[in-house]
């Protein structure tokens, strides 16, 4: 499956409609959080519980202006996605990077990457893309990094105390936050 090409081609990646709701709730839930999430490698279940969005959440990131939840589609299944949002003229944001735990390891983590950075570019005509990452997380942030995305040398705090993100299991958790120029 070749992601790289431009939205709306056959093939290529499609931006998320209400439809897509609960089908994306289990594929992200499941990408990040409980024992499915362990097939992969991008498991956070060492450190949180609980879930990482809901289905209204994933309503209103479909919904809201300047918001996208992309997808990877085979057949009727969802494989993979990703949300992207405008922060301003020149930056969007690119967040909940999921793909179908027993799919990881294939290239379509990459695949869909590049697929968003397209979409950043062509629709919000944005120039930098900045995400966050669980600082725990070495071996994610470096394969961000081998795709360009560098620390910027921020950090945030995770919401501790908002179970609708979920549930830590340690209260040191906080983001990196990394950009690319695209």
């Amino acid at each position: 499956m070749d992601l790289t090409l431009p939205f709306g081609a056959a093939g290529a990646p499609a931006v998320a409609t209400l439809d897509d709701i609960a089908a994306l709730n289990v594929l992200v839930n499941g990408a990040y959080r409980g024992e499915a999430s362990r097939i992969g490698w991008t498991t956070e279940a060492d450190f949180l519980d609980g879930q990482r969005i809901d289905e209204l959440g994933l309503r209103e990131l479909i919904v809201a202006e300047g918001s996208a939840v992309l997808v990877i589609r085979e057949a009727q299944s969802i494989l993979g996605c990703c949300h992207v949002s405008r922060i301003r003229a020149d930056r969007a944001y690119i967040g909940m990077v999921s793909i179908e735990p027993s799919r990881q390891r294939h290239g379509l983590g990459g695949q869909l990457l590049l697929a968003a950075e397209h979409y950043v570019q062509s629709v919000f005509q944005a120039r930098r893309l900045r995400m966050t990452v669980i600082s725990l997380r070495a071996e994610l942030i470096a394969w961000y990094e081998s795709r360009g995305y560098q620390p910027t040398g921020e950090r945030q705090p995770f919401p501790n105390d908002e179970p609708r993100f979920g549930i830590p299991k340690r209260r040191d958790l906080e983001f990196v936050v990394l950009e690319k120029t695209i």
